[in-house]
């Protein structure tokens, strides 16, 4: 008998509407989550994301148990009980501050946390007393059918011994956001399996935001954690203990739309380079020149999620690698300089150590003559500060092998094609997830590269087993990296808190394509007066003076010109889709045409607005998904009804009325709940829900939030 869990890593993602109301997780890379019945089975794909007050469901992920490929449930015979134990945490406020690829033990110990004197968040709190800056609130158990248990403050078992929840300055509350008192929710469906559901979405802490990475004293509910389960028999079979991990995330707005890199990718690439996890294609160090690609298995998904980019982000340069400009399959000497012309226009990975010559820094291709961007066409992993630059997104090191074996001819178009040993389960709850850029990145970071946390290839290695942390609780600042397995919270701990602030700035970036040991540089911009005085007798001149007087000076950090116009993750934070509202009342709702190409977080204009107001985003969807190859993707399920528009003539801003006659479109929050719940029976629901919720309006530091990730606040 050989048991598995499957995933091996789960994603679940947040949700703010209730409890009972979520989907589960997709199947399938690319995959949309599904609706599910009263016993919690799939229904078919998800209907609506949102409930009728606008909040999102959250997302769960099932995990089930197999032998041999064969579902192992409670209804299978001879099982006597299928229990299942998580344990979620957020480890981020115990944490170093978020700090790029500082501490990317990949880069060698120099990197280091210490050496590259990364301080840590909430740095007044005494070494003895960070373990309760970690959001622990212990393990859960479940096990039979239909029964579920939350990650609260009241289901602490009692023989966990260091649960440790937010807690604030007032004792009621926090003084800006909403407390976070819960990290999701546990369930099983008729037939005993485990469904892990995320938290709420709540974020919160008593200082005022400071930054895009988050601020001291703040807390929320991303977490991710060990997951167990022991099976016993009816006879005399030994009972066995398993263990798989589970992420939550945000929520992802385009499920359908695939980064170009994916975790899975990631995963993946680590497996067979560093796991030993396919030795006919990687072994003693290296890579098998003569090992055949697949090009259905391989090559297109890569151009896929290259074709799927323009449906939310506009990257033109992109459109002629998916146009079919020559047969993509064809595997034929004389078709051999059309794949390699392809290939050459992807830039090669940096070494991690020893970056003498350095690819990622260069943005335009010359191998082929002309000028192009090469591909892709993404900001790559630190485009933003002048430590561990790295400028510009390359595939990782096993996508490239077999992109390169693909433009050599060594590969076959077999549609009966060997998967790789990798179960489809496993592909698909990380496929949905970001594997490169990581700056951090969203749902998890750069330590998803590194062998370290591994036990084995997609499989997650754990400091100490069930129940391990009864009676020490969870260490708050060890990096797994360091070996040793991971706690739970480790995964997610990197990433910025309150997550909606990095949300809103991990969009767009300008990135310098000249110099390769700068990012950004300080620029000052002084505002000087001239005060002139001159004299004349009879209009002859006698003589004139001239002062000049400094009247402001600013001083920012931006990205150094010359610079391009990249994206980060388009799939998971979107930037340029299509309006997608087909009534009329529709679209007097949301003040566009349908079809027109159009700013996804129009009217979120701030980090603190996204804080409170990030369900009012739209999920973007195929209206053609019943025929494949023939995409439509818009906008669907925006809470128009929050927001507010008006056309501002050009010439209010110039002072020259002549202008006026060209406006541009604002949209903008309106906070009067009155005229919210003027607009229809969901702006009443909207309105009642936001009377309903503890949420404290966000301040600002005084010294403001200083100049934004991308270098500008222009969101074109």
């Amino acid at each position: 008998m050989t048991l598995s869990i499957h995933p091996s890593v789960g994603v679940a993602r947040l949700g703010n509407s209730e409890a009972n109301d979520f989907c589960v997780g997709p199947t399938a890379i690319g995959g949309l989550p599904y609706d599910v019945d009263t016993n919690y089975q799939p229904t078919g794909p998800v209907t609506s994301f949102k409930d009728e007050c606008g909040r999102i469901r959250r997302q769960g992920q099932v995990f089930k148990l197999y032998d041999h490929g064969i579902e192992i449930t409670l209804d299978s015979p001879n099982v006597a009980n299928i229990e299942w134990t998580v344990h979620l945490a957020n480890k981020k406020a115990a944490w170093y501050q978020y700090s790029e690829l500082k501490g990317n033990l990949l880069y060698g110990a120099d990197n280091s946390y210490s050496n590259q004197h990364v301080p840590f968040r909430n740095p007044n709190v005494a070494d003895a007393d960070r373990q309760s800056l970690i959001i622990d609130p212990g393990p859960r158990t479940v096990s039979g059918r239909l029964q579920s248990i939350e990650f609260d403050e009241a289901s602490v078992p009692p023989s966990y011994l260091h649960p440790s929840f937010p807690t604030y300055a007032n004792g009621s509350g926090p003084e800006n956001g909403t407390a976070v008192t819960s990290l999701g929710t546990l369930k099983t469906d008729n037939q005993g399996r485990l469904i892990v559901l995320g938290g709420y979405g709540n974020a919160g802490g008593d200082e005022p935001l400071t930054s895009y990475g988050g601020s001291d004293s703040w807390h929320d509910d991303i977490a991710d954690g060990s997951v167990f389960c022991t099976i016993t028999y009816n006879d005399s079979t030994p009972s066995q203990t398993l263990s798989a991990w589970v992420i939550v995330g945000s929520p992802d707005f385009a499920p359908e739309i695939v980064n170009i890199s994916t975790l899975n990718d990631t995963m993946f690439d680590v497996g067979v380079r560093e796991k030993n996890l396919l030795p006919d294609m990687y072994s003693n160090g290296g890579y098998n020149s003569s090992y055949q690609a697949n090009y259905q298995r391989d090559i297109e998904p890569i151009i896929k999620r290259i074709r799927a980019y323009q449906w939310v982000a506009n990257v033109q340069s992109m459109t002629g690698f998916f146009a079919n400009d020559f047969d993509f399959a064809d595997n034929s000497e004389a078709n051999k300089p059309n794949r390699e012309k392809y290939y050459n226009y992807f830039r090669q990975l940096d070494p991690k150590v020893g970056n003498t010559e350095r690819p990622q820094e260069q943005l335009y291709s010359e191998a082929n003559g002309g000028q192009i961007p090469m591909m892709p066409l993404n900001s790559g992993s630190n485009s933003v500060s002048n430590d561990t630059i790295e400028k510009f997104l390359a595939l990782d090191a096993t996508q490239m092998f077999l992109l390169g074996q693909w433009a050599d001819g060594k590969f076959d178009d077999d549609p009966s094609f060997t998967p790789y040993p990798v179960n489809p389960l496993d592909e698909a709850s990380i496929g949905n997830c970001v594997g490169l850029p990581m700056c951090p990145g969203i749902e998890v970071t750069w330590s998803l590269q590194n062998p370290t946390i591994y036990a084995a290839p997609y499989t997650i290695a754990q400091e100490q087993g069930l129940n391990g942390y009864d009676n020490t609780g969870l260490t708050p600042s060890r990096d797994e990296c360091e070996g040793g397995g991971c706690q739970p919270g480790d995964l997610t701990k990197r990433m910025a808190c309150p997550w909606q602030a990095d949300f809103f700035q991990c969009t767009i970036q300008y990135v310098n394509f000249t110099d390769t040991t700068v990012n950004k540089a300080d620029k000052e911009v002084q505002i000087v007066t001239v005060k002139k005085e001159s004299w004349s007798l009879d209009g002859r001149p006698l003589g004139e003076t001239q002062q000049l007087n400094l009247t402001e000076t600013e001083q920012t950090s931006q990205p150094l010109a010359p610079s391009y116009y990249s994206y980060w993750w388009p799939p998971q934070s979107p930037w340029d889709v299509l309006s997608g509202e087909n009534t009329q009342q529709g679209q007097s709702a949301n003040h566009l045409p349908a079809g027109q190409q159009i700013n996804y977080a129009r009217g979120i204009n701030s980090f603190t607005q996204m804080v409170e107001h990030w369900s009012a985003l739209a999920f973007i969807r195929d209206n053609n998904a019943a025929n494949p190859g023939y995409a439509y993707f818009t906008e669907t399920e925006r809470n128009n009804e929050l927001f507010s528009y008006k056309e501002v003539g050009i010439g209010q801003l110039t002072g020259n009325s002549a202008d006026n006659e060209t406006t541009i479109p604002i949209f903008f929050i309106d906070d009067d709940s009155v005229s919210l719940s003027q607009k229809g029976t969901k702006g009443k629901r909207m309105a009642r829900y936001f009377e309903e919720r503890a949420f404290k309006r966000v301040k600002i530091a005084d010294g403001g939030l200083g100049s934004p990730r991308s270098g500008t606040r222009a969101r074109r």
